[in-house]
């Protein structure tokens, strides 16, 4: 049961990180043009799956809820103001989404709130992850970190790499949703987005090697990590292929190769931690009751409902969003 959990846990999170990830990668975007008929364009891109994405944030949580009730204490205490921030920019940006359609005189402020939510929700989300990496302030099992105890420069880095990650996404998904001027000027981003994530990568692993020399120890210990930063650079490079040859769906799929690749070896590397390197799987899972609890009723019956609901909106809205389409 707990190898079961763990690795829906990890299903889920990776599936929120991919799917969420484009949608405020395209908020993020969103900022960064003036074009009222572009903007609208790009919410046509995002409009039938952006509410659903997010379902697999709750997913997540519930199941850490339940099935690591160690762990979800310990996190929650120990990022409680990145999480309310990020599911305040969440909501803001949420309402932002429908109010800025009908808004005449006060557009401007709901497209402020779209475009920032989805960049505070990005950011936030890095910061936790590079908190984690780097480790958090614990003794005796307890989060003595105070407020800002996961505040430091590599989860400032992780925030940063992290919003330039999900604007890639992003600009990958309008490549392959969109047409005309929004396609090729996602087009003509990607090349530096993707040094921007590259260079972001390679000094989150130096610093991180530098931080824990446990992670150096790992990877001889364990050497077919090294087929995960190669299983991306591999995936980069047909990046750029794909952006050479214009071929549209290419670039959105070895992009999330790149964020499988990063996210298998942050995982990996820790593994056994569930929260590094103080609380391992096994000690944080619940007991074997309420797994066993938990997977007659989320493990059967919800997690297959989500994914086929998932995959039936994909395969509904798939192909170009028309220009002239209002997203509403």
């Amino acid at each position: 049961m707990i190898t079961f959990w763990i690795a829906v846990l990890a299903l889920t999170i990776l599936l929120y990180v991919l799917l969420d990830g484009f949608d405020l990668g395209v908020g993020i975007l969103f900022g960064l043009t003036r074009n009222e008929a572009h903007r609208r364009h790009m919410l046509s891109a995002v409009s039938p799956v952006w509410d659903g994405n997010e379902t697999w944030l709750v997913l997540a949580g519930t199941i850490l809820f339940g099935a690591f009730s160690r762990a979800y204490a310990l996190l929650l205490s120990s990022f409680y103001l990145p999480i309310v921030l990020m599911l305040g920019a969440l909501i803001l940006r949420g309402v932002a989404f429908e109010f800025r359609y009908k808004a005449t005189r006060s557009r401007w402020f709901w497209d402020l709130a779209f475009s920032g939510g989805s960049l505070v929700a990005a950011f936030s989300q890095g910061v936790t992850v590079g908190a984690l990496a780097k480790g958090l302030p614990i003794r005796d099992g307890v989060y003595v970190g105070g407020a800002f105890g996961w505040l430091s420069v590599v989860s400032i880095l992780c925030g940063i790499g992290l919003c330039l990650g999900y604007a890639l996404l992003g600009a990958g998904w309008l490549v392959a949703k969109c047409e005309g001027a929004v396609r090729e000027r996602a087009y003509r981003l990607l090349p530096a987005l993707s040094l921007g994530v590259l260079a972001f990568l390679a000094t989150a692993f130096v610093v991180a090697a530098l931080d824990h020399l446990q992670i150096m120890q790992r990877w001889t210990e364990r050497p077919y990590l090294a087929g995960f930063p190669i299983a991306g650079a591999v995936a980069a490079a047909f990046l750029i292929r794909g952006v050479q040859t214009r071929s549209d769906i290419v670039p959105i799929l070895m992009i999330a190769t790149m964020f499988l690749a990063a996210f298998g070896t942050l995982a990996v590397s820790f593994w056994p931690y569930m929260v590094p390197f103080s609380l391992t799987v096994s000690d944080a899972a619940s007991p074997p009751s309420s797994l066993s609890f938990m997977f007659w009723g989320a493990g059967l019956m919800v997690l297959p409902l989500i994914l086929t609901y998932t995959v039936t909106v994909y395969r509904v809205f798939r192909g170009k969003v028309v220009e002239e389409t209002a997203y509403h």
